[in-house]
């Protein structure tokens, strides 16, 4: 259902958000009061939120204990028909002033974090004030103003790629899939907080590819079209096509209080499918070598009916219906983002010829959206097709990313075999993003990336969902697309050790879905023999609370009896002696 009118965001609300760990190597504790949901800051996904602007609520509090508190029960007349009995100060000059102030303050553009005026730098990601990161992408210093921030070595690297790109042939080259009019995909209503699916995504990862000499470069673009009627319907039902579609009728929309739409929402939410098809399509039929889909809004979220999670139409969903009309018979979708798939998951649940593989966070299932559970495997003769790596906390690295690829994720897509392979990438689980809160590097995924071109001959095509550091989603997208064009990742891990936490869901996923690929069976008693006492967690040893006993108990009960009967006996004989008395 579409609401026409989204709520507007408490300003307590936002200055109750925590501050972002800086994550290390070793496993932070996760306490969940310490946690709140995006949705309470400006309407997101839920996440272990960043606190960055606690302090403001302090300085209003100050700022009114001085002013606003005092003779709070006064009204400007009562004050100048006083003859200053209340105040021993001088205040011949003085002059009323506003009871409300307003504290002047910058939005970060690279992670949306608010800052007072005053301030140059970013106090939680440290980008400058002026940062040229829209212009130039991650290559753009963190530490300078826009106009400051060239490398001539990287511009003559980018012309030396340029120039290179023009003799490949066309069938070789990388496919880019881009149309400036999805940056037309915003929020109307103006809020507290920038909504961190926004334009600037596209623009970063642009910036960062044009200053690389990547695209428009060596990779070719692709022209865009709008997805037709019949091709959603294939993964969406006639619910979600319409109510999207009903949106360009609207100024402002609300899905879900996280996920807008303006007028030009359903435009855009349709080149991005298309686009997704039409790379699919060319990629599958060898008129390209691979793609990336530089596309928004996201998809993953989308289920059969429901648009949810900034996500309006299901864009993977919609690339793997095109490969198999293509003429693929089995496809892969795996899905890095730090949010499980949920909509990717209900679209192909009860379907065999699409693998569906998720690692995100998970919880418990107290992380958005909540879905995701190991346990979850499909359903109506499509167990074993989702295959779901839930991590249990926050701050999960390339060790553990990689370690699940080699241990789940390889394994189970050479049993499938797939024909055609796609990335559902979001890089919300990349170092700094203030959503995910994990550890991802641009070298980590550019691995990921490196170990699924060994399936379904190379024809892989990527696709953007999440991700809200501009710095971290365009240089992590670099680095994708850079193995894309055939580069070897900077940097190979090796003979990874996974966290305890990571191992134990590793081993967790191995002994569910061995029921369904039996080549997970030896994987699974290796790491057992291996690392097994690592992954039994560590029961924390309760005191025994000991029966508190009477004071009396303690003196035994033998002689707690021989002081009952000698104490009954004198009363006895003392009745005694008194009763011959009396006789």
């Amino acid at each position: 259902m579409v609401v026409l009118e989204g709520g507007h965001t408490d300003h307590k609300s936002v200055s109750n958000a925590m501050q972002m760990n800086r994550l290390g190597n070793e496993e932070p504790e996760t306490n969940m009061h310490d946690q709140i949901a995006l949705t309470d800051v400006m309407g997101g996904e839920v996440s272990n939120s960043c606190n960055f602007n606690f302090f403001f609520g302090y300085i209003c509090s100050l700022y009114y204990i001085k002013y606003a508190g005092k003779h709070e029960d006064m009204t400007l007349e009562d004050i100048y028909g006083k003859d200053g009995d209340f105040d021993e100060e001088d205040d011949s000059d003085w002059e009323p002033v506003e009871k409300h102030i307003t504290i002047a303050t910058w939005f970060c553009v690279n992670c949306t974090l608010v800052n007072v005026d005053d301030a140059i730098y970013c106090h939680i990601c440290g980008e400058h004030k002026e940062s040229g990161i829209l212009r130039h992408g991650f290559l753009a210093s963190s530490l300078h103003e826009a106009d400051s921030v060239m490398n001539k070595s990287l511009e003559r690297n980018g012309k030396s790629e340029a120039s290179c790109s023009q003799s490949m042939a066309p069938h070789k080259q990388t496919v880019v899939g881009f149309d400036e009019r999805m940056l037309l995909h915003s929020e109307v209503e103006k809020k507290s907080h920038p909504h961190p699916e926004r334009p600037d995504r596209l623009r970063a990862i642009s910036a960062s590819l044009a200053t690389a000499g990547i695209f428009p470069g060596r990779c070719h673009p692709i022209l865009a079209r709008e997805i037709t009627r019949e091709e959603l319907l294939m993964v969406h039902s006639n619910e979600n096509i319409q109510s999207v579609e009903l949106t360009s009728q609207c100024v402002a929309s609300y899905f879900t209080p996280d996920t807008y739409a303006n007028k030009d929402s359903a435009l855009a939410a349709r080149l991005a499918a298309g686009l997704c098809a039409d790379l699919a399509s060319a990629i599958y039929s060898g008129r390209a070598k691979n793609g990336f889909a530089l596309v928004r809004p996201p998809g993953h979220h989308a289920g059969v009916k429901q648009a949810m999670g900034f996500c309006l139409h299901n864009n993977a969903a919609v690339a793997a219906s095109a490969a198999q009309a293509a003429g693929a018979k089995k496809v892969l979708i795996l899905d890095w983002d730090v949010h499980h798939g949920n909509g990717t998951q209900e679209i192909y649940e009860q379907n065999k010829t699409v693998l569906y593989i998720s690692l995100h966070r998970h919880e418990g299932g107290k992380f958005y959206p909540g879905t995701g559970a190991a346990h979850e495997v499909g359903s109506m003769g499509g167990e074993g097709y989702c295959v779901n790596v839930p991590w249990s906390r926050g701050g999960v690295s390339d060790n553990d990313y990689i370690f699940a690829f080699e241990h789940i994720v390889l394994p189970i897509a050479h049993e499938f075999a797939p024909d055609f392979t796609i990335i559902s990438a979001g890089f919300d689980a990349a170092r700094g993003d203030p959503l995910g809160c994990c550890d991802v590097t641009p070298a980590g995924y550019a691995q990921m990336t490196k170990m699924l071109t060994s399936l379904s001959r190379g024809k892989l095509l990527v696709i953007l969902e999440g991700g809200y550091n501009l710095r971290s989603i365009s240089s992590s997208a670099t680095a994708v697309i850079k193995v894309l064009l055939g580069e070897t990742p900077e940097s190979m891990l090796e003979n990874v050790v996974p966290s305890k936490s990571g191992l134990r869901t590793v081993l967790d996923v191995l002994k569910i879905q061995n029921n369904f690929w039996p080549n997970l069976g030896p994987i699974f008693s290796d790491l057992q023999s291996r690392w097994g006492s690592y992954a039994i967690p560590e029961i924390k040893k309760k005191k025994n609370r000991r029966f508190m006993v009477p004071i009396w108990w303690k003196m035994g009960r033998k002689k707690f009896l021989h002081h009952t009967l000698s104490e009954q006996i004198r009363i006895n004989s003392r009745k005694r002696i008194k009763s011959s008395l009396w006789l």
